[in-house]
């Protein structure tokens, strides 16, 4: 009986003893926005929301995620575990059946979980949210959001509440892009500088102001309800965007992603963190700041003691990888695995003689590259060529190297970096239960689409025995 005690305790989220009323979270995401691109983290891109947010609260400049893909950042957003760990490791992904998401860990103790807007997570069943979005586009509907906040007025239950973003993903066709006249735009280092390169990123900005607008909205329910006080916000902006070098990539611009926390009372005003965080602490940060123990599988650690100014660090690496296999208009492999610390971003490529393609290898402005490219012009070459062929290993310094273009791979006065970074992703993959190419290959029984076509329509549930090793050095 003791021993059944024991596991029970290790699977399930046990409540800490506190007298503190349980808070409200408010999860608010994006969808394929480059953090450094928000006014907010110094970009072109208007946030009026999103910077007084950060006046009120803590900003994070070392904040990463585990995929620079939608569908596998939620799900280890939303479960608190690694990609090949819960399954969900490629596009279009599913989860094990035995993974749980942080709806289950809260719903036990008196929490109402609704996730409002963009879902691309599977199956339902690691995922027992209520659902909403606005019919139109896909986004948080910010009706449903007042509603869950006048019943809380009323049971006084405490809520999570996820407004998942449909912007500024593709198609960019919100906000006003007239105030980003394309002529005057400062193009990223990685971005070749044709007209319809700056008419496209015009849009984009755009875009993100527009997601700055829906961030407003939803705070300012906050307030009407008188709600501010005891509600934890965390506002992200997912991996980069759809240009190349940065979503499908581990290059910082793919797994960098912009985080601001707001708790009044608990969180001090106008903070800055450096602390390297990631979006697989976020479920046990909220189980933390709920009250509860995280379960041991997590992958995740919470990062609560950074927010309350009690701790300056956190992890000392940051983990990430990138499945082609499967992914639309994507290379039928090419797996990258990356490990990153406060400086150096290590990557490992499985199949570097691969050419790399993906959606933006097929959209007329890579195409317009291609032209350039073939015309003479030597960025567009230069560009056009790193994108689509890598070598098997890259390492960058991030501090000097922000958009991760000088690989510093063979620098022998940095082969003890490069050894070290190299270890630690090697111990995280086997930690992971991570195969390199052998599970690039199984990407498709991870996607539902495929699994449905192999079993003759009817689709194929995945099982699988938790990962019980320890996670290694974060």
């Amino acid at each position: 009986m003791r021993l059944l005690f024991l596991m029970l305790l290790s699977c399930l989220c046990v409540p800490v003893l506190r007298a503190e009323k349980a808070p409200n979270l408010l999860l608010i995401i994006a969808d394929d926005c480059t953090y450094r691109d928000m006014e907010v983290y110094g970009g072109q891109a208007k946030t009026p929301h999103l910077n007084r947010l950060a006046s009120e609260g803590m900003k994070f400049t070392h904040c990463y995620q585990a995929a620079p893909m939608c569908s596998p950042t939620r799900h280890c957003l939303y479960t608190g575990l690694y990609p090949v760990k819960s399954g969900a490791y490629p596009n279009h992904t599913m989860a094990y059946d035995w993974v749980k998401s942080i709806a289950h860990y809260l719903q036990p103790v008196g929490y109402t979980t609704h996730l409002s807007g963009k879902t691309h997570i599977n199956p339902k069943s690691v995922f027992p949210f209520e659902y909403s979005a606005r019919a139109d586009d896909d986004n948080p509907d910010p009706a449903v959001f007042d509603q869950v906040l006048k019943e809380t007025a009323k049971t006084d239950k405490p809520f999570l509440f996820i407004a998942a973003s449909h912007e500024p993903h593709e198609p960019w066709t919100k906000g006003d892009a007239s105030v980003y006249p394309p002529a005057s735009l400062k193009l990223p280092p990685v971005l070749v500088d044709a007209p319809d390169t700056r008419a496209g990123f015009s849009k984009y900005l755009a875009e993100i102001t527009y997601f700055d607008s829906q961030v407003g909205e939803l705070l300012a329910l906050l307030d009407q309800h008188s709600m501010r006080e005891n509600t934890l916000v965390i506002v992200l902006s997912e991996q980069g965007n759809s240009f190349p070098f940065a979503k499908w990539t581990c290059y910082d611009a793919g797994l960098q992603s912009g985080c601001i926390v707001r708790w009044p009372g608990r969180v001090k005003s106008a903070v800055e963190s450096a602390a390297l965080i990631e979006y697989v602490d976020i479920v046990p940060t909220f189980l933390d700041a709920a009250g509860l123990a995280a379960p041991e599988i997590l992958d995740g650690r919470s990062f609560l003691p950074v927010l309350k100014g009690e701790r300056m660090t956190h992890k000392s690496y940051v983990y990430g990888l990138q499945t082609t296999r499967g992914i639309n208009n994507g290379s039928d492999h090419f797996g990258i695995r990356s490990v990153r610390n406060e400086r150096y971003r290590y990557i490992l490529n499985l199949t570097p003689n691969e050419t790399f393609e993906n959606a933006a290898t097929r959209d007329p402005i890579f195409k317009t590259w291609e032209n350039m490219a073939k015309a003479g012009d030597e960025k567009a070459k230069t560009l056009v060529h790193d994108y689509q062929h890598r070598v098997a290993e890259e390492l960058y310094d991030c501090d000097k190297d922000p958009w991760n273009r000088s690989n510093l791979i063979d620098d022998e006065n940095l082969a003890s970096v490069r050894d070290e970074l190299r270890g630690k992703l090697d111990a995280w993959m086997k930690q992971q239960g991570d195969e390199g190419q052998a599970t690039e290959m199984k990407a498709l029984e991870s996607m539902p689409r495929a699994a449905k076509k192999a079993a003759g329509g009817k689709g194929k549930k995945k099982k699988k025995t938790a990962a019980k090793a320890k996670t290694p050095e974060v």
